[in-house]
């Protein structure tokens, strides 16, 4: 029978002790320090920022919005989407 104990030194992907290497700033929601109350469909060029070049709606921890506007702008994406002032699809930027 093996032990499987702490023979081998350490386990691999360990975090080391210490100081973190970096400091990653809290991002904040842009429309919160805006004091926006509604996200308006119409609204293209706000909310194009808030779509990757793939034509995908980027996660809250890369755009830096609270939950509460992250639903708000997900669902003026989808109308706008719908509504053809936003693609579905990045088969526009592609000149094959």
């Amino acid at each position: 029978m093996v032990s499987r104990g702490r023979q081998g030194g350490g386990q691999a992907g360990a975090r080391p002790r210490g100081r973190p290497r970096f400091f990653t700033r809290r991002k904040v929601c842009s429309f919160c320090v805006d004091h926006v109350t509604d996200i308006d469909y119409k609204d293209v060029s706000r909310i194009r920022r808030y779509i990757s070049d793939r034509a995908r709606m980027e996660p809250r921890r890369r755009t830096g919005t609270c939950a509460r506007h992250q639903r708000v702008l997900s669902t003026a994406i989808k109308r706008a989407r719908h509504l053809a002032l936003l693609p579905f699809t990045p088969d526009h930027i592609r000149q094959a």
